[in-house]
């Protein structure tokens, strides 16, 4: 980049040089021009020669090369230099653009860890991250950033997470929280376990979304390098047919129309388009990075700004997911006696109902008094306990195994329990909605959303309750696994021609529905592999105001692009015009091609300001 400025810079003196203060007369007038454009383009003129050897020929350098060295033939030999020397300061920004932009994404790199602090015995022996195991210990020293996702089993500290998730205010970390590789440590020496290793870690799934996003194209890009495959040839043609036709048919001198035919092919270069506007993704990538939000590829903002529906998980991504058991009431049986089945019963399953049992039970869990246990998804869990037959969850499945019980509670979630055929008791158990869903929603609305949904495997008076203090305009609960990505067919059919639909997921167990949306977005689930493979675009935090944000993210940088295309063709199409009626001259064309390559880049830029 260097020695290009170097010879740019030069050359650019010498041209101004010459024109002021022509030469001796002795020397040929363009020995000078010639000079000063074998020292601004040679490089041009080589890789022309070597694409037209490899079968490319319709390309920028060829269109430069045939333009400026056509100038010289017919003794226009400042405006040949002109061609090249600005083309080449026209390249040399779009290069600097281009580096500015990459560098908004490549920053993310330095989330890489350099090492870990692995700790044998009594020893710390400094290792690349690359070689630690799930299940070793490793110490993080204050300044050093996380090497491999971990959980803290010694020490507190606040850690800084503005890289990985845009938020600048620390978190504070304590035994037993989970951390995530990338994060810098603020204060404290914090002793970790590894929980995954460094292939499966955070940091490692960031890269490889950013190398994914990288290389994955809009349709719009696709269409401009479709474009330009046919453009570039056919304007070589009419060039040739502007430069011999009109003498030919009109008797005029060939020099005038071939001048003309000069001035079509500098306009016809279609740099503007194609760096400017894939540029412009780019950008919008790097700016939506910044904010925590990671979008794999241009052709996800490209969906992402044509969103006519959204549709949200309830659990863990409107609300908190985090589920406190609110009463207890027994049939029969105390409220503590209730507990203990409930937790019991529950003891097999992972999901954040049963946690809430077993964690408002307290107690160690005797797994040899449970048998023939089975869990039945969407519904709840039947097993023997104390060899008596068991079974908990939700009222379908109450009512699906013949017992009856009271009203439910409208607004929290209820588990009843059942055990030899009669009703035992319910518990309710609430889960918060989150700070900021009701903010997100609106939000949406003044976007112009048309719809906002929410699909839930929750009763339909719970997921009502929820959905109306958020102001959704739809509402669908009772759904099992299945049911979502069946109710999420139903939604795509709403779309109009070219609108797409996003669902919004926590990506634990929406991987099916986040594969089957136009526009899949996982919010959190950076954990989840699941989810990363299935959605469209990942969300760093469990912010669902991030999802808004995305949209008018890449409703910008989609306008940008537009506005580029629209830039370019506009003043090309005028110059070509002008050009080929002898109205507009040689530095008009530079002008309509650099001028124009400079104007649509600098307007990429903005796409990295999110």
């Amino acid at each position: 980049m260097k020695v290009r400025l170097f010879r740019i810079v030069l050359a650019l003196l010498l041209f101004g040089f010459f024109m002021l203060f022509p030469i001796d007369s002795a020397v040929p007038s363009y020995v000078p021009f010639l000079f000063v454009y074998l020292l601004a383009g040679g490089d041009v003129l080589l890789r022309a020669g070597k694409n037209i050897l490899k079968g490319y020929v319709f390309d920028e350098n060829f269109l430069m090369s045939i333009a400026s060295i056509g100038a010289f033939l017919i003794g226009e030999y400042p405006e040949g230099v002109a061609v090249m020397l600005f083309y080449q300061i026209g390249e040399l920004f779009q290069g600097y653009a281009v580096d500015r932009s990459k560098r908004n994404i490549t920053q993310l790199m330095d989330l890489r860890p350099d090492h870990a602090n692995l700790k044998e015995g009594d020893t710390i022996r400094v290792v690349d991250p690359t070689v630690v195991r799930v299940g070793d210990i490793i110490v993080l020293k204050p300044g050093e950033r996380v090497p491999l996702d971990a959980t803290v089993i010694d020490g507190y500290s606040a850690l800084d997470m503005a890289a990985l998730t845009g938020e600048s205010a620390p978190k504070d970390v304590a035994p037993g929280d989970e951390v995530m590789s990338g994060c810098v440590n603020l204060n404290g020496v914090l002793t970790l376990r590894v929980d995954r290793e460094y292939g499966q870690s955070t940091v490692s799934r960031i890269l490889e979304l950013v190398e994914y996003a990288s290389n994955k194209k809009a349709k719009t890009e696709r269409f401009i390098t479709r474009f330009t495959r046919y453009y570039t040839p056919i304007v070589v043609v009419i060039a040739v047919l502007l430069a011999t036709l009109p003498p030919l048919l009109l008797s005029e001198p060939f020099s005038q129309w071939i001048y003309r035919a000069l001035i079509f092919l500098v306009v016809s270069c279609p740099c503007a388009l194609v760096i400017s506007v894939p540029m412009s993704f780019f950008g919008g990538i790097g700016g939506a990075s910044r904010k925590g939000i990671l979008v794999k590829g241009a052709s996800a903002i490209e969906s992402l700004a044509k969103v006519q529906i959204v549709v949200f998980d309830k659990t863990g991504t409107l609300t908190k997911g985090v589920f406190k058991v609110t009463e207890i009431s027994g049939s029969g049986i105390s409220d503590d006696e209730l507990l203990e089945i409930a937790a019991h019963a529950e003891c097999l399953s992972d999901h954040p109902i049963a946690a809430s049992l077993k964690e408002a039970y307290g107690q160690p869990l005797d797994q040899s008094r449970i048998t023939e246990a089975e869990e039945h998804a969407g519904k709840g869990v039947s097993l023997r306990l104390d060899g008596r037959k068991t079974i908990a969850g939700n009222a379908r499945w109450m009512q699906e195994n013949g017992i009856q019980i009271p009203v439910k509670p409208i607004f929290d979630t209820t588990v009843y329990v059942a055990m030899e055929g009669e009703y035992a008791g319910h518990i309710t158990i609430g889960d918060e909605i989150k700070p900021d869903s009701g903010a997100a929603i609106k939000n949406l609305h003044d976007l112009g959303i048309e719809s906002i949904a929410m699909l839930t495997g929750d009763e339909q008076e719970v997921a009502n309750a929820i959905g109306s203090l958020l102001e959704v305009d739809r509402i669908f609960g009772n759904l099992l696994p299945d049911g979502k990505v069946a109710k999420l067919e139903e939604l795509l059919k709403e779309t109009s021609s070219g609108g797409k639909l996003a669902f919004v997921g926590d990506g634990i167990n929406d991987a099916p529905v986040l594969a089957r949306a136009d526009i899949g977005i996982a919010m959190g689930a950076l954990g989840s592999d699941a989810a990363i493979e299935a959605a469209d675009v990942v969300l760093m935090t469990d912010e669902p105001g991030k999802v808004g944000e995305a949209i008018a993210i890449s409703r910008k940088t989609l306008w940008i692009a537009k506005e580029n295309i629209a830039l370019a063709l506009g003043v090309k199409a005028v110059v070509m015009i002008l050009g080929a009626f002898g109205i507009a001259s040689m530095w008009a064309a530079v002008f309509a091609d650099v001028g124009v390559t400079i104007l649509a880049v600098l307007n990429a830029l903005r796409a990295l300001r999110q």
